[in-house]
């Protein structure tokens, strides 16, 4: 059975980056797709990077108990399915890319789960990034900065935190807390 990794970190630091640095190294490694309620950003696939769901749909999905966990932030709700997670870790390691409050309640239900929380270089460089993606409205990229203050301030209660600065770096620091 394969260990249960959470990776959090604010929107912009780079997390989907270094996770799929992560996935490219090893193939022991696992990605657990979350659920949404949000629309998909240019690129995104259903099933890939995001199951795509409607509010209704994802409040069944918290009724029927089939969600490891679950938050809503931005407007949008977001949670992981519990039997994908517990298929994977059959077959090894799984990655869950979720916010602070998922990660406490996967580390109430799974204590043995690894929490890593990554932080950007600065504030700065943060808002740098999620202006850069092009996709983000202002009102959503101030929601978001003023999110992201508050996860950063949750890295205090996970077992490792890590700097992104250079993506590879960071991966391969992330690797080897696995492998501990």
């Amino acid at each position: 059975m394969g260990k249960l990794i959470v990776i959090s970190g604010a929107s912009g630091v780079g997390k989907g980056t270094v996770v799929k640095e992560m996935m490219a190294a090893r193939k022991d490694l696992f990605f657990s797709v979350s659920a949404t309620t949000r629309p998909p950003r240019p690129g995104e696939q259903d099933g890939v990077d995001y199951y795509f769901v409607t509010r209704e749909q994802f409040r069944d999905m918290i009724e029927k108990g089939e969600l490891l966990e679950y938050d809503e932030h931005a407007k949008n709700f977001y949670g992981t399915p519990r039997a994908q997670v517990e298929q994977k870790q059959e077959m090894g390691h799984v990655l869950l890319d979720i916010e602070p409050n998922g990660a406490k309640n996967v580390k109430k239900n799974y204590p043995e789960a690894v929490l890593v929380f990554i932080m950007p270089p600065s504030v700065q460089e943060l808002e740098r990034r999620l202006r850069g993606r092009n996709d983000t409205p202002e009102d959503q990229i101030t929601i978001r900065m003023e999110r992201a203050k508050w996860e950063m301030e949750q890295n205090v209660w996970y077992d490792h935190v890590v700097v992104n600065d250079d993506a590879g770096r960071c991966a391969r620091e992330i690797l080897a807390i696995i492998d501990q």
